[in-house]
């Protein structure tokens, strides 16, 4: 069964695409079919989640699986959250990883609280007017380190300090990272839900 991925995110798509081999599901990016990215124009992760997998199941005729991902610093009220990708951009920067992980660093200078938590919601529908959509939720608290360690992964990996690990997401190996990071947690549950639902 092919899935378009509602996102043109490498990074995502190399991590979903070997979360959900075991059910030999294709993975394919909605980029690839000529289907521009959808507005996100909500202030939750669900709601843009499902906004993204509807638009790539309405513009493919496919089944679509979307995923909204995000920080959450305790410190910030929860913030950046679904805004995690645009961080940058709110102090100067151009928009990229490293810029992220820089305007981070920097507006946490001094601040002792450094509880966050990366959230991944997924939402996978069979259509467009799916009633029933599949909504995983993976999340993992940690907090944010003083300095980038690591060269696995992307994102806010290399600063996400995970204590049960000792370790930042980047400093771990793939393997380790795929299966306790948010994204993994949510798509070990989608792959529950995939299984029992549409299976």
């Amino acid at each position: 069964m092919k899935i378009v991925l509602a996102s043109n995110n490498p990074g995502k798509l190399v991590e979903l695409q070997a979360m959900l081999a075991p059910l030999g599901f294709e993975l394919i990016t909605q980029g690839s079919l000529g289907i521009a990215e959808a507005a996100e124009p909500y202030h939750t992760f669900i709601e843009n989640a499902l906004a993204k997998a509807r638009h790539a199941a309405q513009h493919s005729g496919l089944a679509a699986l979307a995923d909204d991902a995000g920080l959450c610093v305790d410190a910030f009220g929860g913030l950046p959250g679904v805004q995690t990708a645009f961080y940058a951009t709110r102090f100067g920067y151009p928009k990229s990883d490293d810029n992220n992980v820089r305007a981070l660093l920097e507006q946490m200078q001094g601040i002792d609280n450094r509880r966050a938590a990366m959230v991944s919601t997924l939402v996978a529908l069979r259509t467009a007017e799916d009633p029933e959509p599949l909504v995983a939720v993976g999340r993992v608290v940690g907090e944010i380190a003083r300095a980038p360690a690591g060269s696995n992964g992307f994102g806010f990996d290399p600063v996400m300090f995970i204590p049960a690990f000792g370790k930042t997401f980047a400093e771990l190996p793939v393997a380790v990272k795929n299966a306790n990071s948010h994204r993994g947690r949510a798509a070990q549950a989608m792959l529950a839900l995939l299984r029992e639902r549409w299976l």
